[in-house]
């Protein structure tokens, strides 16, 4: 069969993360049901159905097409990506929730566009690059990666929705020095990065309150300084070997978010140090099996595809845990494979699949 050829390391990877990810997830879906969650039903849909269920037909379409055809076809799928992003916009089809107008209401559920954003920009900028080559390393190179980012970033940046604009950015710059950037560049796309945080920070309330929080968690106990502590109470109840599976008590009425952002806490409490040290290292895994495969591709393109969606998935994964554990402010940025979000788990799996065919192509060195 064509799939024997896959990358079986990183094969076994992934299907680990997503099978204890569903685990987790039904359990911390238990603290919903006691909460009296009205709205679980649509919740358990999304994530099951349309992410599960629809991302592993997304991955096994992406694992069998030629990771080669993604190259034509990612101007295309980055205008598809920017399009239905700025429908959120649309009055009477995108709706607002938390603070943010980030979701398209279909009806039978909800679609969050801007994910597909996360891997789109990867694709374009991984094809713009394989054609520069060599002028990748130039200031024209920097002028691509800038060109290629502002539209999305003027639209994540309105919505708002900076989690996602980090972990965008984050897979495309991984991109461009996997290109082949220059030290100047780097150290202009950084400062450029670090001035525009700021610019946000000062300009966006909730952001200034998220530093704040996270500088002196005790200083807000009624928001995120709230989640923080409810977080570090459930990680630290796991003790060694964690209280087992659906055991978690934070999940139950205190801890915000667990089938979201805060399900890592949930996991860390049933499973404890041995579990959630497990996790960690099956991400860190998945970024440096994810890099081999870069490493052996046989092209440019699969390379930098390769490295931006192992980029994509590392810093999505260790920024929400880190988040978790009071060593970064809270972003909502969901934790890869495992929290809640069809769009998210969708987008996760067809991004995945791309990876795996890339590795079946890979050559010795």
């Amino acid at each position: 069969m064509r799939f024997l050829n896959i990358d079986k390391p990183l094969a076994l990877i992934i299907a680990l993360l997503v099978a204890s990810g569903v685990f987790v997830f039904v359990s911390a879906a238990f603290g919903l049901v006691a909460r009296g969650g009205g709205h679980i039903s649509s919740v358990v849909f999304s994530h099951l159905v349309m992410g599960l269920g629809l991302g592993t037909v997304a991955l096994f379409i992406t694992m069998t097409v030629d990771y080669k055809n993604w190259r034509s076809l990612s101007p295309y799928l980055f205008g598809a990506a920017i399009i239905a992003t700025a429908l959120v916009f649309v009055p009477g089809l995108g709706f607002e929730h938390g603070g943010g107008r980030r979701w398209i209401d279909l009806g039978f559920g909800t679609l969050q566009p801007s994910e597909t954003l996360k891997i789109a920009v990867v694709l374009i900028l991984a094809a713009l690059f394989a054609t520069m080559r060599e002028e990748s390393a130039s200031w024209r190179g920097l002028g691509g990666f800038a060109a290629v980012m502002l539209v999305p970033a003027a639209l994540l940046i309105a919505q708002p929705d900076i989690g996602t604009l980090g972990i965008v950015f984050l897979s495309g710059f991984g991109v461009f020095i996997a290109a082949g950037a220059r030290w100047q560049q780097i150290g202009a796309i950084v400062l450029g990065g670090l001035l525009m945080l700021a610019t946000l920070i000062a300009l966006r309330p909730y952001m200034l309150d998220r530093v704040l929080t996270f500088l002196d968690p005790a200083a807000n106990q009624h928001a995120e300084g709230y989640q923080i502590k409810q977080s570090l109470i459930a990680i630290g109840s796991g003790g060694f070997w964690g209280r087992g599976f659906g055991q978690s008590v934070q999940k139950f009425t205190y801890l915000p978010e667990p089938m979201g952002d805060s399900i890592f806490a949930v996991a860390a409490e049933e499973t404890g140090f041995i579990g959630a040290t497990l996790l960690i290292v099956g991400f860190l895994f998945l970024a440096l099996r994810g890099f081999h495969v870069a490493a052996h591709a046989p092209d440019m393109f699969g390379a930098l595809v390769a490295v931006g969606i192992s980029v994509y998935f590392v810093s999505e994964a260790f920024i929400n845990i880190a988040s978790m554990l009071s060593l970064a402010p809270l972003t909502g940025i969901p934790l890869t494979f495992i929290s809640q979000g069809g769009s998210a788990m969708l987008v996760s799996l067809g991004s995945a699949g791309i990876l795996l065919n890339i590795s079946r192509t890979k050559v010795k060195k």
